[in-house]
């Protein structure tokens, strides 16, 4: 190891003593033992221009081991991302560019958000799908570059990330290299407390390239001929299984439980500096030290020029190839939107599939699939092939029988940037993607959750395939955007929103038909609500989402016959209603006229904006769907009867 080798890794050890040190919590372990790694990674390995992070061909980073964040924040100042020094200093603290786990769009220069384990390794695959799309459509001159990834125990006990590992190796993801830092070591002691798999017979099955090196932790050569090999596989994702001493060089946690966390304090952060040939200076960074890091850091300038003027020239299908590195649609794309006429009886499932084959001829970049539920769900994607190994091309994703992988791999795809992700499974299997559905929210991902089969009229499969309480939870999340459209115009209204607006957005279809609706093909569905139906001396508001806008409107009628007015409201979307202004909310839900909502679904959430809910509170039964939602309350006789109830008899 050279002198700079040794000084700059050094430098990162210390930070990773003294930032955790000063804010009194952190995890100062792993990022010290991996500080060599890190630093041949971002100093001999990685392209990227710090001062343009945004550079499309740049390599990515990932540290699924989200937790040892100061090693990344380290190498962010040290590189000149702009993280500062005084950004170090006050690590986890209120407002800093350091806060406890990376976050994109916080920090600049963190790739996605992490933290959750496993979470990371699987964004890495999306990455990749999206690097391949881009690189088989557009040329290798347009698009070519590499996904790296940090990985703990941690991670590879999570499930997501044995779901994720496995389609990798299924799709031949040759741009991948994850590091494996096998350390032996959890929070609650030895790994043998919990864990004897071998992690890497268990990747060389899943289809990847396994290199087991060994304690090579603090030789920089071979760290960098490890990865190097890693790079040279192409038909398939890469493992290096590295084995470190967690805490290293510290003088008395060095292997140990506790180096996991914040234990290096004072006087053995001292010793410690002493032992690598550091003065006892908290948050020390040589000027030469940090003036070579900051060359390596615009060492990329030259070639991401290069790649800028390749792109800028660009003489294929240029339209296509800025539209897909926008995230946007070709132009006009929003104008050859399908219609449905009213009194057809149409799926939302089955609507949103044709705007989706719609849309996927003018907008380059949307891509993906379901998890083993493709057609089910309406996420089928013909005539575009379908990606895998022989055709990295393809924007159909067959994702199998994993939810939880499908989510965070969408969001990674996501967060890469030149793909508009698009995943489907039944709604109450949204429960086994929560994380990766908060980690979208979180990090602001683009990405479009369908969930079909909406409710209790699933029907014979019974309570376990059908949803409850699955859209009150999903509209917990804040930034997700949860859209439930009454019918097939409202379909396509959600479908543009998700197109036009930042974030996450959950379409929630029905699996039965349903009855497209007078004036729903004009109704503001992108101000959350709006009334459907105005009548003069209303008595009552009925408020409905989803199949229950149709029998709102139905239990409309039979009111009307008995003498009371009742105003109708479609609710397809809280979360966008509540942007609306105060005004606006007022003119649809008017607050002098009583409210009924109506949802099959349980009622929480609901007594913001009505005065009572006609809700399932329970578990559903097996049977036909229209018979589940007759004797569940979900029928004209019984809305009639509460709206009564509610008006005093």
């Amino acid at each position: 190891m050279d002198d700079f080798d040794a000084r700059a890794i050094n430098t990162i050890r210390g930070l990773a003593m003294d930032a955790p040190h000063a804010a009194r919590s952190g995890h100062q372990g792993t990022a010290m033992s991996l500080a060599p790694l890190a630093h041949v990674l971002f100093s001999r390995i990685m392209r990227y221009d710090a001062a343009r992070p945004d550079w499309v061909d740049r390599d990515r980073f990932v540290l699924s081991c989200g937790h040892a964040s100061i090693l990344q924040y380290a190498l962010l100042h040290l590189t000149g991302f702009g993280v500062t020094l005084e950004d170090l200093k006050n690590f986890r603290q209120l407002g800093s560019a350091t806060p406890g786990h990376p976050e994109v769009g916080h920090t600049v220069g963190i790739e996605v958000t992490t933290g959750p384990l496993g979470q990371g390794v699987a964004n890495m695959v999306g990455m990749a799908i999206a690097e391949a799309q881009l690189r088989t459509r557009y040329g290798s001159d347009i698009v070519d570059h590499h996904v790296f990834g940090l990985c703990g125990d941690g991670d590879l006990a999570e499930g997501v990330s044995h779901e994720a590992a496995s389609l990798a190796g299924h799709l031949g993801l040759g741009k991948i290299v994850l590091c494996y830092d096998d350390n032996r070591i959890t929070i609650d002691g030895d790994t043998d407390l919990a864990l004897s798999d071998d992690a890497a017979g268990r990747f060389r099955s899943y289809g990847w390239h396994v290199d087991e090196v060994g304690a090579i932790g603090e030789d920089c050569d071979a760290l960098e001929a490890s990865v190097r090999r890693a790079m040279a596989v192409t038909d398939k994702p890469s493992l290096i299984v590295l084995q470190t001493v967690i805490g290293f060089p510290a003088t008395e946690h060095a292997g140990t439980p506790q180096a996991h966390g914040y234990a290096i304090v004072d006087e053995e952060i001292a010793a410690t500096k002493r032992r690598m040939g550091m003065s006892d200076a908290t948050f020390q960074v040589d000027h030469d030290v940090l003036e070579a890091y900051n060359a390596i850091g615009r060492r990329g300038q030259n070639e991401r020029q290069a790649s800028e003027s390749r792109i800028a020239g660009f003489d294929g299908d240029r339209a296509s190839l800025l539209a897909q590195l926008g995230n946007i649609g070709l132009p006009g794309w929003d104008e050859e939107l399908p219609t449905f006429d009213v009194g057809d009886s149409v799926a939302t499932r089955k609507a949103s599939n044709a705007v989706l084959q719609t849309l996927v001829e003018i907008v380059p970049g949307l891509t993906g699939g379901g998890a083993d539920l493709t057609g089910n769900t309406g996420t089928v994607i013909k005539d575009h092939g379908v990606f895998s190994a022989a055709d990295p091309g393809g924007r159909q994703i067959y994702f199998g029988v994993r939810e939880h992988a499908m989510g965070a791999v969408a969001n990674g795809m996501a967060l890469h940037g030149g793909a508009i992700p698009v995943v489907g499974t039944f709604l109450v299997f949204a429960d086994y993607m929560r994380g990766a559905v908060r980690l979208a929210a979180l990090s602001g991902a683009k990405t479009i959750f369908v969930w079909s089969h909406d409710s209790i009229g699933v029907g014979e499969d019974g309570p376990t395939h059908q949803p409850v309480e699955q859209l009150a939870s999903l509209r917990a999340i804040p930034g997700l955007r949860v859209i439930r459209p009454a019918d097939a115009n409202e379909t396509v209204a959600a479908w543009k929103i998700a197109m036009e607006l930042d974030g996450p957005t959950a379409l929630i279809l029905s699996r039965q038909d349903l009855p497209v609706l007078n004036g729903t093909a004009g109704g503001d569905v992108a101000s959350g609500a709006y009334v459907l139906r105005e009548v003069a001396d209303a008595a009552i508001t009925l408020v409905g989402t989803g199949s229950e806008v149709s029998l709102c409107i139905d239990a409309a009628d039979v009111l009307e016959c008995e003498g009371i007015a009742a105003r109708v409201v479609s609710f397809p979307s809280w979360e966008l209603f509540d942007r609306a202004d105060r005004s606006y909310q007022t003119s649809v839900l008017v607050p002098e006229i009583r409210a009924l909502a109506v949802e099959a679904g349980i009622a929480q959430g609901w007594h913001r904006w009505v005065d009572d809910v006609v809700s399932i509170d329970r578990f559903g039964v097996s049977a036909p769907g229209d018979t589940v939602m007759r004797e569940l309350g979900f029928n004209v006789d019984n809305v009639v009867a509460r709206a009564k109830t509610l008006l005093g008899g």
